[in-house]
């Protein structure tokens, strides 16, 4: 007798539906994308409990008639594709056919249909897979699912689902995705009679239905485009709304691909990528990004939920996605270099700044540059670690690159100024600020045309020299500052053999060291911003962050490197300023082209505007 046996449908659709519905936001997934295939343009969420109790999906779709709402009840059918062919360039949301079945094989679910051609519509109720009863009946065009008892058959499942809350924040999570993904689609979901979400039909835009679902509080939100121009159509249009960086820890990305949502980890690190030296440790990129490119590039059969694809060119794709993120916050510093100094945008390139030193220290130029740029380098591994192919023929950091420990910026006071203010009458401030004093040694504060600004001197500072650092480490051309007595240090075993190692990366950070005999060596240049610290502590953080590319992490990205070095040379929190100094930075911000972060993530600026000082006192 065989051992073999086929599967009986029941039971199959039960198995189905352990990949498909893996929890009551996955029926709302279902449903609403069946909706929106159906050409709905008004969509009704209604859910009690955490939606095992109830689910109902009401659209104004094209609805079915009776052969096929008791077809959708099979196994594998569906109206979205017929050959072989579509299978390569899928445009639906729903087209495996598993989703109905699946639904109805653990819960109890009534299906009602009209099309609007017809005078009746069909009702089906199901118990747990089984017809128990089909009539016609009355009702508005569309369809409209109801879906009871959940995992009512298969308690073992129940048993895993997280808390009402959790649950019902998936759910609301799934309504969120598509509602983005489609700024016509109207949507109303309520929970417990509710409601939630109310968003109209057919009357926002992508920005206004992005601002609606992320809320006011979150800020401005910054807006990305860039149109495709890979001549083969693998290079994908990028558009979307992304959130300030400073935005709390809790943001989520939401990323699309040819209006469908899917999680990707490529694309999440793209986004990353461009917001490299703009997000604080510990802080993902949040926001909503639509990737828009040919069906047969990229392929959506390839997870039994339809949550993640896979590109034809994933390396184009990256790379695309980081030069649109990058664009996006170029245009977010001019646009804040608007409203904080009412200044012009800045032509890149053009504009230069140049503090006169004071004797012995190194000025600081701050020249325009192109802010969208190839990463720098990531510093070799002791041991070969993979990364990602060059795109175009120029080097691209790879996906698994693994980032270092973020130094602790210097709080104590003690460091050089860098400012000239020698025999100089007091200059005004720049655009449209008017400088009014320092708070505790640490925060400018400025008054502007429609409330109060405070400027860490310390970040803003930072961000400017570490901005240089970049351009000169790009050029080759960091510029050193040769020590009147060369310091001679005796280095550990580990120390010696990083100097070995990385004698080309050091070199080229603008430290002159040499072997002195025995475990010594010589230092005898220092980079020129770090002229004024000790040899013992620049080398010190050379060596903690070149260890980390030996010690199993697969290296150190030559940013964290310069930002240790701009942090080091930066103004401290604690020092005081003169009015000159102050309006000096003020300025060299203002001629700046990336001026609003930290190279660690932490907001330069905070303004506070006359409504909210108004409401401080009541008087708003």
């Amino acid at each position: 007798m065989s051992r073999i046996k086929i599967l009986p449908e029941n039971l199959a659709n039960q198995i189905a539906a352990g990949e498909v519905v893996e929890r009551p936001a996955s029926v709302v997934k279902e449903l609403l994308e069946n909706a929106i295939d159906a050409g709905a343009g008004q969509v009704t969420i209604q859910v009690e409990g955490d939606g095992t109790r109830l689910i109902r999906v009401i659209d104004d779709g094209s609805g079915m008639d009776q052969d096929d709402v008791l077809l959708c009840l099979e196994r594998h059918a569906t109206s979205k594709i017929v050959s072989l062919a579509e299978l390569g360039a899928i445009r639906s949301l729903g087209f495996r056919g598993e989703a109905v079945p699946s639904i109805a094989s653990v819960a109890r679910l009534r299906i009602t249909s009209r099309p609007a051609a017809q005078v009746l519509g069909t009702q089906v109720d199901l118990r747990f897979g089984r017809i128990l009863k089909v009539h016609e009946m009355g009702g508005s065009p569309g369809t409209s699912f109801e879906v009871t008892d959940l995992f009512g058959n298969v308690p073992a499942r129940k048993k895993f689902l997280k808390s009402t809350r959790t649950e019902l924040a998936h759910i609301e999570e799934v309504v969120k995705n598509y509602a983005l993904a489609r700024p016509a689609l109207g949507v109303n979901f309520t929970v417990d009679g509710r409601e939630v979400l109310r968003l109209p039909v057919g009357l926002d835009t992508p920005r206004s239905r992005a601002e609606r679902i992320f809320g006011k509080g979150v800020g401005s939100l910054i807006e990305l485009g860039r149109q495709g121009q890979d001549e083969n159509g693998d290079e994908p249009g990028v558009s979307g709304y992304l959130l300030p960086p400073d935005t709390p820890a809790s943001a989520r990305l939401r990323i699309f691909v040819n209006g469908r949502a899917i999680h990707d980890r490529l694309i999440a690190h793209a986004v990353s990528e461009g917001f490299q030296n703009f997000l604080m440790k510990g802080r993902g990129p949040g926001g909503v990004i639509f990737l828009t490119m040919p069906l047969e590039s990229v392929d959506v059969n390839v997870h039994p939920t339809k949550q993640e694809v896979r590109f034809h060119k994933p390396a184009v794709v990256h790379q695309a996605v980081v030069v649109a993120v990058q664009s996006a916050m170029a245009d977010f510093q001019q646009t804040l270099k608007q409203e904080i100094f009412r200044t012009s945008p800045v032509v890149s390139g053009a504009a230069r700044a140049v503090a006169t030193p004071v004797k012995g220290y190194a000025p600081l130029c701050v020249e325009s540059a192109p802010v969208v740029q190839e990463p720098l380098p990531l510093f070799k591994a002791a041991s070969p670690s993979r990364q990602a192919a060059p795109v175009g023929g120029q080097s691209s950091v790879s996906p698994e690159s693994v980032f270092g420990a973020e130094p602790q910026c210097g709080d104590q006071a003690g460091s050089p100024r860098i400012f000239d203010v020698s025999g100089e009458e007091p200059v005004s401030s720049p655009g449209g600020l008017r400088y009014l004093g320092q708070l505790l040694d640490t925060y400018l504060l400025c008054a502007t045309d429609n409330g109060l600004l405070a400027i860490d001197q310390h970040a803003a500072h930072e961000r400017l020299l570490f901005e240089v650092l970049k351009r000169q480490f790009a050029g080759k051309k960091i510029a050193r500052q040769t020590l009147l007595f060369p310091k001679v240090m005796e280095c550990s075993l580990e120390e010696i053999q990083i100097l070995k190692q990385y004698a080309e990366e050091i070199a080229g950070l603008g430290i002159e060291i040499e072997d002195f005999g025995g475990g010594s060596h010589v230092v005898k240049a220092v980079p020129a911003v770090l002229g004024r610290s000790s040899v013992e502590e620049v080398m010190a953080g050379i060596f903690a962050r070149f260890a980390e590319a030996g010690s199993g992490k697969g290296g150190v990205r030559a940013e964290e490197v310069l930002s240790d070095m701009a942090c080091k040379a930066a103004i401290k929190a604690g020092q005081s300023l003169t009015s000159k100094e102050a309006e000096a930075l003020l300025d060299q911000m203002q001629r700046a082209e990336v001026f609003s972060h930290c190279p660690h993530g932490r907001p330069v600026a905070k303004s506070f505007t006359a409504h909210d000082i108004k409401k401080w006192f009541y008087r708003g």
